[in-house]
C-alpha cells in the first residue's frame, strides 16, 4: 500500500463491478428497557468496511456462515461482538442491501462482494449492562469495538458511515415501535 493515501483507496476502480454478489449478513438492534439501542464504536477499518472520523458507530452486525439460519447467526454475532446472550426476540426486517464504497486496498475477505444483504433483528436485552464485554475475543474473532453506549434509535443513522445510512434509516423506521420504555415487571 505504499504510496496510496486514504483518498486513493476509495476511488472508482474498473475491477469494481456490480456483478459481484452481496454478502449474506445479519444485524442486531438491541433495545434496553428504556427503549434505547446499543451502539458500538469501531476502532479500525476492515477493508471496504471503512470508518470515518466522527462516524465510527454502528449496531452489531456480521456475516451468515454457510447455510446458517439468520436468527441463529444474529445470536452468534451478537455474542461474538458484545458477549450478550440474554435477549428476547421482538421482530425482524425483510432483506436490505447496501454497497461497499469502492476500495483499492489490498485483497481482503470482503473483496469478492459488492456489499451486504442484511436481515435485521430487534432484540430486547434482558441482562445487565456489565454483561456487555467488547474486549474478549470469542470464536477466534478479534474485537471490533472499543466502546459502547445506549442511544436513541432515531439518532443512529446520523452516527454511521454514509454507505450504511439508508439501511440504518430503514431499520430505525421498521423498529420504531420497540423504542419505548418497558415498564412491566418480569
Amino acid at each position: 500500500m505504499a504510496g496510496l493515501d486514504a483518498h486513493s483507496l476509495f476511488q472508482t476502480h474498473p475491477t469494481m463491478t456490480s456483478s459481484k454478489p452481496y454478502r449474506p449478513n445479519v444485524g442486531a438492534a438491541l433495545f434496553n428497557r428504556r427503549g434505547e439501542v446499543l451502539i458500538a464504536r469501531r476502532f479500525r477499518d476492515d477493508g471496504p468496511e471503512i470508518i470515518h472520523p466522527g462516524l465510527e458507530w454502528q449496531l452489531p452486525q456480521g456475516g451468515i456462515d454457510g447455510a446458517e439460519d439468520p436468527r441463529a447467526a444474529v445470536m452468534r454475532e451478537l455474542w461474538e461482538e458484545t458477549g450478550v446472550r440474554s435477549v428476547d426476540f421482538l421482530g425482524e426486517t425483510d432483506w436490505l442491501t447496501y454497497e461497499f464504497p469502492p476500495y483499492l486496498g489490498p485483497a481482503h475477505r470482503l473483496s469478492g462482494f459488492r456489499g451486504q444483504r442484511q436481515k435485521w433483528f430487534a432484540l430486547r436485552f434482558t441482562g445487565r449492562d456489565d454483561d456487555i464485554d467488547l474486549a474478549s475475543p470469542r470464536n477466534g474473532q478479534p474485537p471490533e469495538f472499543d466502546a459502547w453506549r445506549w442511544e436513541r434509535l432515531e439518532r443512529i443513522p446520523a452516527l454511521v458511515v454514509p454507505f450504511r445510512r439508508e439501511v440504518y434509516g430503514a431499520v430505525a423506521e421498521a423498529f420504531a415501535r420497540f423504542a419505548t420504555r418497558v415498564t412491566e415487571e418480569r
